[in-house]
């Protein structure tokens, strides 16, 4: 950190801070800035208007790698959430650009309920889970990220990893990149024996 001047302003600091007296003296904490989840933030709900401007709807037109999709089955897939709560946050989607549970066929929910096992086995192989969160936001007031398309989440939990940082400071400490968790998964899915696994 660069020496502090008179009255503990920092050298630049006139020119990243607009004219506003706030609060704002340097203190002993740091920072963990987040700015990719602006992206996020900027482009919600209203912006999933239709299978056009899907995230999900797309995914599966792209490579795996590109799309962090780690199994491609027949009516429903499973890729790493893009803003995780955990490393190895998977969703479960079916191919069809559906909002809620009741709108999946037979199929598809029994897809998608296979892929859920799946996941977990897998997920308990490459990482070694003591619990997970399993769940469907339904709809924007049920908390949906996309309410538009349907999405069965998968979080990998491990005694402690609730600690005072997504509490206090709204900000969740990822230990491995997307692209490192999404080979591990995909490779240790391939090589699932459930008989239950569809072939991409």
């Amino acid at each position: 950190m660069a020496a502090s001047g008179q009255d503990g302003i920092y050298p630049g600091d006139a020119e990243v801070t607009d004219d506003v007296e706030l609060a704002g003296v340097p203190d002993a904490f740091q920072r963990l800035w987040t700015p990719h989840r602006l992206a996020y933030i900027k482009g919600g709900q209203d912006k999933v208007t239709s299978e056009h401007t899907c995230p999900f709807c797309r995914a599966p037109h792209l490579s795996d790698e590109e799309s962090l999709i780690v199994h491609r089955g027949t009516t429903a897939f499973v890729l790493l959430n893009l803003f995780p709560y955990n490393a190895g946050h998977l969703l479960v989607c079916p191919y069809r650009h559906v909002p809620d549970y009741t709108d999946v066929d037979d199929a598809e929910t029994a897809e998608i309920a296979a892929l859920t096992q799946t996941a977990m086995r897998v997920l308990r192989r490459v990482s070694n889970p003591t619990g997970f969160n399993l769940g469907m936001n339904q709809g924007v007031t049920g908390g949906a990220g996309i309410a538009a398309h349907l999405h069965q989440h998968v979080v990998p939990r491990w005694g402690g990893d609730g600690n005072f940082l997504p509490i206090i400071a709204q900000t969740k400490a990822i230990t491995q990149t997307l692209g490192e968790v999404r080979e591990q998964v995909a490779t240790a899915w391939s090589s699932d024996d459930d008989p239950a696994r569809t072939t991409p």
